[in-house]
């Protein structure tokens, strides 16, 4: 963990600046636990419930199951330990567990109080206990790992790994594994989202003036031929690994990190195929095409080993902007629509908003993120 200070001088003390992935990754998983709570946003209505009810009815409710309970407590622990340890690097560890218990305790509260006008979700006090008791633990074993030195030795090694201005670099990878969970059209094809857009548009300017302005309206959609679709898949596979180019300079770690990048890839793109059609279907996207774009992006990952960061940098951008032109230019086919209603009306919809919004973000963020990297003096 990088920490520039000002000399002491004068008897001033030394102010200290500790970079830390833990805030954008505290700030990350508070907007998942958002979606995850109020999906899908809509037929917000007032039901005519006293938003005290909730709040005082008897614990536990007459219908919970154990489920419910662990995915409650396990569901904010993280944000408990990302906030502890945000607060711990930055200089408040006193207050870290006080500060972080707090937190989530009122984000959890706010959450219920919401889903008092969500026809679908159902406001519960248990949640509510059982929320901020998952953000206390995080944040307990936070502490516990910074006392034992194991936060420290982490930050070492990422510092090793990533040098200065890692974080986000950091939580754009640890992330990527999670948007491809959700089943994309083209595997490894994040943020093709042009048509769903479209769509969405449509039935929001139905009948009105400005239906003839839609992207589309004048535009035929052509599928993707078999060596389009395996060049889709190379540039899918190659993004993430320049991406850790981005802050990877040993030419030895960049070999493990593009090849850890790669497995993790193909492994969640297969359990994504597991839950969407069930276990003996798991490895049936691998046809020809994706064989051939895997190999491919292993072996443009290899060939950009020796660049320097910045020139990976520059590579990632003009390599987003080629995937997501060629992605949103080609429709998606019936039987990935099928997928998506297995999802989306199925035993996945807890996590449907969340899947597919980080499917459909993850790349444009990453985008944002490169240009502003990019335009930084070197």
């Amino acid at each position: 963990m990088s920490e520039p200070s000002v000399t002491q001088a004068a008897g001033l003390p030394v102010i200290s600046m500790r970079h830390t992935s833990a805030w954008p990754l505290a700030l990350v998983y508070s907007v998942l636990i958002v979606f995850a709570s109020l999906f899908p946003f809509d037929g917000w209505r007032a039901q005519g419930i006293d938003p005290r009810v909730f709040l005082f009815a008897k614990i536990p409710p007459p219908y919970w199951t154990w489920f419910d309970v662990n995915t409650n407590i396990v569901g904010y622990a993280p944000l408990g330990f990302f906030l502890a340890l945000a607060l711990m690097r930055s200089g408040k560890p006193r207050l870290a567990v006080p500060l972080a218990f707090l937190a989530g305790t009122l984000l959890s509260l706010c959450m219920e109080f919401l889903q008092i006008y969500l026809p679908r979700r159902v406001p519960s006090n248990l949640d509510w206990v059982l929320n901020s008791g998952g953000t206390l633990i995080g944040a307990l074993l936070a502490a516990l790992l910074e006392k034992l030195g194991a936060v420290s030795r982490w930050s070492a090694f990422r510092s090793q790994w990533l040098g200065e201005g890692g974080a986000g670099v950091l939580v754009l990878l640890a992330l990527w594994p999670f948007a491809l969970l959700f089943p994309a059209a083209v595997p490894f094809g994040l943020g093709q989202v042009l048509e769903r857009l479209d769509e969405t548009l449509q039935d929001w300017l139905l009948n009105t003036p400005f239906e003839d302005w839609l992207p589309l309206g004048d535009f035929a959609m052509t599928p993707l031929s078999m060596v389009t679709e395996m060049f889709c898949v190379t540039l899918g596979l190659w993004v993430p690994c320049l991406l850790a180019y981005c802050a990877v300079r040993h030419m030895g770690r960049r070999v493990l990190a593009g090849g850890l990048l790669v497995a993790a890839g193909v492994g969640v793109t297969a359990l994504s195929a597991a839950l969407s059609w069930g276990p003996a279907h798991a490895w049936e996207w691998v046809d020809l095409p994706v064989r051939l774009g895997i190999w491919g992006g292993l072996g443009l990952a290899v060939i950009a080993l020796p660049a320097s960061r910045r020139i990976c940098a520059v590579l990632l951008l003009l390599v987003l902007v080629l995937h997501l032109s060629i992605l949103n230019q080609a429709p998606t086919n019936v039987y990935f629509a099928q997928t998506l209603q297995a999802w989306e009306q199925g035993r996945f919809i807890r996590f449907y908003g969340l899947g597919q919004w980080l499917g459909w973000l993850w790349p444009y963020v990453t985008l944002a993120y490169v240009v502003v990297r990019v335009s930084r003096r070197q």
